[in-house]
């Protein structure tokens, strides 16, 4: 059997994305993986498997390099939204994720800005292993301290750092990923604050690794600097692959996101 796909990326963050409404398809972890893989098969952060919506205009569904499945992705709910624009013609379409319903609308050329949502600071919903304030946690790792915690529809924790192009994101990232206060393992920010509506920020994501943009973890870095008085509720996130506008309407409580989408290529995947 063959599999047309399409490879895609938002700010470098990259997907190898399956149209899956019309024939359902079922992978099996190996699959992902051998999919996911750099060097042997297509390569991407996540796989995206586009589904229909009883509630919305696509279902997107989502796994991470190791095959395991996660429930928001911003820049991959930018590309699938995209490509559910220019399909249909349309200005603004609803990706149903297992996080919820997220509106997307053309903000220019190939650049979609995402209602991301409400961001979540209790303990329970994050989850954390057990009750604490999560604008300051007890955790020390590589000389950095205290970070806080977000949930996007996905866990984060956010450290600020001096100098994030210094910091050993490769070493630290796996440690604090699988910290026992994150029993669904963590995502991990560590972002350098250059001035009140400005971040430069580095990722590691859970499952995946280091990724050149995170869309989740610009707009938890955004709402928990912002929760601190650090930021204002509006910045720009610069991040390896590019740069994300975030703003956060607190009285709301609702995150935005604009930033570019890209399509490198289409080809058959041989399964």
């Amino acid at each position: 059997m063959t599999l047309p796909f399409i490879k895609m990326h938002g700010a470098g963050n990259d997907f190898v994305i399956f149209d899956a409404r019309e024939t359902k398809l079922n992978f099996t972890p190996d699959q992902l993986e051998a999919i996911a893989a750099r060097r042997t098969g297509v390569g991407c952060d996540q796989i995206i498997v586009m589904e229909p919506s009883k509630k919305g205009d696509v279902f997107m569904r989502i796994f991470n390099a190791d095959s395991t499945q996660v429930d928001a992705c911003g820049n991959a709910t930018r590309c699938v939204g995209w490509l559910v624009m220019e399909e249909t013609r349309q200005e603004d379409v609803i990706v149903e994720t297992n996080a919820g319903l997220l509106h997307c609308s053309r903000a220019g050329l190939k650049k979609v800005r995402v209602n991301m949502g409400e961001p979540k600071f209790g303990w329970e919903q994050i989850p954390l292993a057990e009750e604490m304030d999560t604008l300051s946690l007890p955790i020390e790792e590589g000389g950095l301290s205290e970070p806080v915690a977000v949930s996007m529809g996905n866990p984060h924790m956010v450290f600020t750092v001096k100098d994030v192009l210094g910091t050993p994101v490769e070493e630290l990232g796996p440690r604090l990923e699988h910290h026992p206060l994150f029993p669904k393992k963590a995502n991990v920010s560590f972002a350098q604050v250059l001035s009140d509506d400005r971040v430069k920020l580095r990722v590691w994501e859970r499952g995946s690794g280091e990724t050149l943009a995170c869309g989740t973890a610009a707009c938890a870095t955004l709402v928990g600097l912002t929760r601190r008085g650090i930021l204002k509720g509006k910045a720009s996130i610069q991040l390896p692959g590019g740069e994300l506008e975030v703003e956060w309407d607190e009285k709301a409580n609702r995150v935005w996101m604009t930033g570019p989408v890209a399509a490198s290529f289409i080809g058959v995947l041989d399964v």
